[in-house]
């Protein structure tokens, strides 16, 4: 991605370069009232044509700065003002096919404050709470992850378990998948950080789409909820104990699952990824199918981290397992968005696990590191480690 540049926005009846736009803006010397026009004029802000964006914004400031989450690139922009008036401007590359989180900046003297486009309906939520959203041209919100009315809903119940590992009870979400019967056997896919994938990914309703679609098989999905998570994600014995020697026992001994390696799957995003390659590690065998999304998978090997004393035993894992590869499962899907950080950690890892023989599937996405970047993964992951009668081929 280049650096942003001045340039345009959309003008109904002209050219479709927002540059164009912006310069015959600027060269008429507009009053606050053109200015209003020439944005309410636009029919969606910010402006996307082909790879350029242009963002708006009206109000009285000092200085207007976009902050984004584009690893790479410098994270704050500043806009321009277009002179005798309160409207400023930004307009950068972005290539196809992306889409971008970010917020505005917003100056006056002293005061900063942080907020959320007031003209982009568009919005993403976290933990932390919400961003506005800017598709690149070609993006698109996948409509499997809409809800579907011709697809029949699973359920969600809850259940808590007492654990040795831990000392300590544990709660863990179930889905079961619409038309459930214990005359079957059903895969089991076990989902760290859960309720992040269920109220930011909307897994649920990927799920019953993807069953509904037959791109999966009907499946029992447990997700799990950490209480101390970067402690327990981070290569702890505790956890990977938890997993394979309580939750997943537990499950088989109340629910009709299939029981076989290549039945069980592990996911997670981030840190869950490191918690899921390194139970599996622990467990070698155990779970046939792995689903790394954005996995925090620093290492040492050609100098420091230099990511803080949390990801250490997060290193530690990494470099032990870069050391000396071994085939954990059967199959690895691994994705990551190319506007990340851990971009090149998760490169790095490609390679070595392919080395160990693992069947193995690497997705790279024009996004950043964020649930809805991993809510457009989950159908070709899941697909292809999980693959429904969709996709089934007899030979």
């Amino acid at each position: 991605m280049s650096a942003p540049r001045p340039g345009g926005a959309v003008t109904p009846g002209t050219s479709a370069d927002p540059r164009l736009a912006i310069q015959r803006l600027r060269a008429a010397r507009p009053d606050a009232e053109a200015a209003g026009r020439f944005v309410e004029g636009q029919k969606t802000i910010p402006i996307v044509e082909g790879a350029s964006v242009t963002f708006l914004y009206r109000g009285a400031a000092d200085a207007v700065i976009l902050r984004h989450w584009i690893f790479g690139l410098e994270s704050t922009q500043p806009f321009h003002r277009i002179e005798n008036t309160d409207l400023w401007y930004l307009v950068f590359d972005l290539p196809e096919n992306s889409r971008v989180e970010y917020k505005l900046e917003i100056v006056e003297g002293e005061n900063r404050r942080l907020i959320e486009d007031p003209r982009n309906p568009n919005r993403a939520h976290d933990p932390f709470g919400s961003n506005s959203v800017v598709h690149g041209a070609g993006y698109t919100v996948p409509e499997w992850t809409r809800p579907d009315p011709e697809a029949r809903p699973g359920e969600l119940s809850e259940f808590t378990l007492p654990s040795a590992a831990f000392g300590d009870d544990r709660a863990v979400t179930l889905y079961t998948p619409a038309r459930f019967r214990t005359t079957r056997a059903y895969p089991l896919l076990i989902v760290h950080d859960g309720g992040d994938y269920l109220r930011y990914s909307g897994l649920k309703t990927v799920l019953d789409n993807l069953i509904h679609r037959l791109e999966i098989p009907s499946m029992v999905v447990a997700l799990t909820h950490p209480k101390k998570r970067l402690e327990e994600y981070s290569d702890s014995p505790a956890h990977a104990r938890y997993v394979v020697e309580e939750l997943v026992p537990h499950l088989e001994g109340r629910l009709p699952l299939a029981g076989e390696p290549w039945t069980r799957g592990l996911m997670g995003a981030s840190f869950g990824g490191v918690a899921s390659l390194a139970a599996a590690w622990r467990y070698p065998g155990f779970f046939g199918q792995l689903l790394l999304q954005s996995g925090s998978f620093a290492f040492t090997d050609i100098g420091d981290h230099r990511r803080g004393p949390t990801f250490d035993p997060v290193v530690d894992f990494v470099n032990a397992y870069r050391d000396n590869p071994i085939k954990v499962s059967d199959r690895v899907f691994v994705s990551c968005g190319m506007y990340e950080s851990l971009i090149y950690e998760n490169r790095s890892l490609v390679p070595v696990l392919q080395s160990t023989g693992m069947d193995l599937r690497y997705v790279e996405a024009r996004d950043g590191h964020n649930w809805e970047n991993w809510r457009d993964r989950c159908r070709e992951g899941l697909s292809w480690l999980f693959p429904g009668p969709l996709w089934m081929v007899y030979e």
